[in-house]
């Protein structure tokens, strides 16, 4: 489905029509006090004679103006104007809600849209660069819970027990390459060693079978 940004509009002349209940309740238009003709609210707004027309007819609806053929329009309620302005800004107030909800929600799907594209950027790096070198090794620290601490790769039958080739030892500042059957294992050594991806899991539960 196509993602589009909706938008809550409300009709010119409601907005004209509220506006000048505004005046009303600010006071610059009095009860009793003839205001522009429809024609002059037209050009004053910037919009056709039609919507001037509505604006003056949501009013005389209101009961905050009264419309007569020849007297033009006058104000009639600064009551009723004033209840107009209030239920007209609740309305603006709760459009504005749904405006920001709908805002935040294109903005999270914009962000799980740009979560999910950099996830999958990543898994295939990683999928690559496996292909590419799949001898990246595994490690593991020796502890002292293990039951294998000075013995020997081969003595243990580390690669029969594992299916994983140990390839380096690292101690204290120390780097063993290729360590052969019979180089030991220590505590606080770290043992890199490569395999498939199961390996790991039974390289652990060898060295640490309790």
């Amino acid at each position: 489905m196509e993602n589009r940004k909706v938008q809550v509009k409300q009709p010119k002349y409601q907005k004209i029509a509220a506006d000048i209940a505004s005046k009303i309740v600010e006071k610059k238009y009095l009860v009793g006090e003839k205001i522009y003709a429809r024609s002059s609210l037209a050009s004053q707004y910037g919009v056709s004679s039609e919507t001037a027309r509505r604006a003056i007819a949501v009013l005389q609806d209101l009961e905050i103006v009264e419309a007569t053929k020849g007297s033009g329009v006058r104000i009639k309620s600064y009551e009723k104007a004033a209840q107009f302005v209030h239920q007209f800004l609740e309305v603006q107030s709760i459009q504005q809600i749904q405006i920001e909800m709908l805002e935040s929600i294109k903005r999270q799907r914009d962000e799980l849209n740009l979560l999910q594209e950099t996830t999958e950027r990543l898994v295939n790096r990683t999928e690559r660069f496996r292909s590419i070198n799949p001898f990246v090794p595994f490690q593991v620290e020796i502890m002292e819970n293990t039951p294998y601490i000075s013995q020997s790769i081969g003595t243990i039958n580390f690669w029969q027990n594992t299916m994983a080739t140990i390839v380096g030892i690292c101690r204290g500042d120390e780097l063993i390459i290729s360590p052969g059957p019979y180089a030991t294992i220590e505590k606080n050594d770290i043992v890199f060693f490569i395999g498939n991806d199961e390996c790991l899991e039974r390289v652990r539960k060898f060295l640490y079978p309790y």
